[in-house]
C-alpha cells in the first residue's frame, strides 16, 4: 500500500482529472457498458406496503483465533468506498451512472459477499458485518433528485438510488440497504423545507446517513479558511432544521482539500462548531482499514463508480472490485465480532496501538 502522503498526492491529480474534468465535459457520453442479464429491467411487481428496514446484525459471536482462521478474517484489509453522482437514464457526463448500471454493480457486490455500511460506521470503526463477509461503503454526492424521492404513498420511488438499493436488498437479504448521502443546500432537488425535512428524516429513520457536502459545492482549496468554515456550518444548520443529527462525516467537493487541512476536520463559524470523524476524498483506490496504522480519518479514499475506460482503467470501481477478487488476502473480511479485530498473524503489526486490546491474531 502507498503511504497516506502518497495517497493524498495521487488524489490531488486523480480528483482533477477524473472528477472535475468529467463535470466540465457535460455532453460527452462514454460508450455504454454491455448490460448483463442482471441489468435487465425486472418484471413489474407490487411494492411492499412499507420499505424494507435495515438488516440487523446477526446474534453476536465471540471470535477466537480458531474461528477467525476458519472464516479467513482479515480486518486489516482494504474496504471499497464507492462514490456515485447522478443516477439517470441517459448519461450526460462520465461520472453519471444509469439505473441499470447501479443495479448491476450492487448485485455484483451482493454476490461477492459485500455488506453495505455507512460512512459514519466506517470512519468510527463501528463495522457490524457477518463473519466471512466484507464491508462496502456506498456514498452519493450532491443530494441529486435521482438519489431519493417519495411517491404519492410516501414510499421511495423505484427509479431512485434508494429504490434500487431496496430492490437489491430484497433479492439478497444479507445486503443491508444503507448508504450515505452527502447533500448541499437543496437536498434531493427539493425546494420546500417541509418536504426536505420529510425526505431527510425518512432516510435517517431507515438507517441511511445524511451528511455534509458544503452549502454551495465550491472548490474549498480556492477559499480562505473562514469561508471554508462558513460553507460547512451553513449546511450543518440546514441539516439541524431538517431534523437529522449533526454530521459525523463530510465529503469534500471535487475531493479538493482546503489549504488548511484542519478546517475540513473541525472548526466553527458564527458560534456553530463542527467536528467530523471522517473526511472523504474523491478518489482513487480502496481505503485502508479504519484499524490500520496508516488510516487517516482526515483523508479517506473513495473509488468512482465506473467501468474500465480512459482514466478509469486504473482508478474506478470495476477495476478495483476485480483487483480485490484477484487479491482476496488484501480485502477486509469480518470475523462477525464488533468487539475484536481479527487479523492473520503477519498483519498484527499494522494495527493501531490504541486497538491492540481488541486484537485477535491467528496463524
Amino acid at each position: 500500500m502507498r503511504s497516506t502522503a502518497s495517497l493524498v498526492r495521487i488524489v490531488g491529480v486523480a480528483n482533477v482529472v477524473v472528477v472535475l474534468v468529467a463535470l466540465v465535459l457535460l455532453g460527452i457520453l462514454p460508450e455504454e457498458e454491455t448490460p448483463s442479464r442482471a441489468m435487465a429491467k425486472p418484471a413489474a411487481s407490487p411494492q411492499p406496503s412499507a420499505p424494507a428496514q435495515p438488516q440487523q446484525p446477526p446474534p453476536g459471536v465471540v471470535a477466537t483465533p480458531e474461528f477467525a482462521k476458519q472464516v479467513k478474517a482479515n480486518e486489516a484489509g482494504m474496504v471499497p468506498v464507492i462514490m456515485y453522482h447522478r443516477i439517470i437514464p441517459k448519461r450526460l457526463a462520465s461520472i453519471d451512472r444509469t439505473p441499470a448500471q447501479l443495479r448491476q454493480e450492487l448485485e455484483k457486490l451482493a454476490r461477492k459477499g459485500y455488506v453495505p455500511i455507512t460512512a459514519k460506521q466506517f470512519a468510527t470503526g463501528d463495522i457490524r458485518v457477518p463473519a466471512g463477509k466484507s464491508p462496502v461503503v456506498l456514498t452519493f454526492d450532491d443530494g441529486h433528485e435521482s438519489h431519493f424521492g417519495l411517491d404519492a404513498q410516501g414510499r421511495p420511488r423505484r427509479d431512485t438510488a434508494v429504490g434500487i438499493l431496496l430492490e437489491v436488498a430484497r433479492k439478497y437479504p444479507h445486503f443491508q440497504p444503507v448508504a450515505t448521502f452527502w447533500v448541499n443546500r437543496r437536498p434531493f432537488g427539493i425546494d420546500d423545507p417541509a418536504e426536505q425535512a420529510k425526505a431527510a428524516q425518512w432516510l435517517a429513520h431507515h438507517g441511511f446517513e445524511v451528511a455534509n457536502h458544503t452549502w454551495s459545492h465550491p472548490n474549498l482549496r480556492a477559499l480562505k479558511s473562514k469561508q471554508v468554515r462558513e460553507q460547512i456550518v451553513r449546511l450543518e444548520r440546514l441539516l439541524k432544521k431538517l431534523g437529522v443529527e449533526p454530521s459525523a462525516t463530510i465529503a469534500l467537493p471535487f475531493g479538493s482539500m482546503p489549504r488548511s487541512k484542519s478546517a475540513a476536520d473541525r472548526g466553527s463559524w458564527d458560534g456553530t462548531a463542527y467536528d467530523f470523524a471522517g473526511v472523504f476524498l474523491a478518489g482513487a483506490e480502496p481505503s485502508v482499514s479504519p484499524f490500520a496504522k496508516s488510516f487517516d480519518p482526515g483523508a479517506i479514499q473513495r473509488i468512482q463508480s465506473n467501468g474500465k475506460k480512459g482514466e478509469c482503467r486504473r482508478w474506478c470501481s470495476q477495476y478495483w472490485l476485480e483487483w480485490l477478487d484477484k487479491h482476496p488476502k488484501r480485502r477486509y473480511v469480518s470475523d462477525g465480532d464488533p468487539d475484536r479485530i481479527s487479523v492473520p498473524q503477519a498483519e498484527r503489526g499494522n494495527i493501531q496501538a490504541k486497538r491492540r486490546a481488541q486484537l485477535n491474531a491467528y496463524s
